[in-house]
């Protein structure tokens, strides 16, 4: 990995929070139509509740 410098600790914070809201979640997370941005495991466990047996 490089090294970066930036000017101030507002725009470094402000980058790296732009970097993880626009690319790291949105990969990790996927879009349900109904449910809309959930991890995987989210989706798993909403659709397990769904087709979860009657008692």
């Amino acid at each position: 990995m490089g090294t970066r410098q930036w000017p101030d600790r507002a725009s470094a914070r402000a980058e790296i929070f732009a970097f993880i809201e626009t690319f790291y979640n949105r990969k990790r997370l996927r879009r349900h139509p109904v449910w809309g941005y959930l991890t995987p495991l989210e989706t798993r466990q909403r659709h397990e509740q769904g087709h979860a047996l009657a008692a």
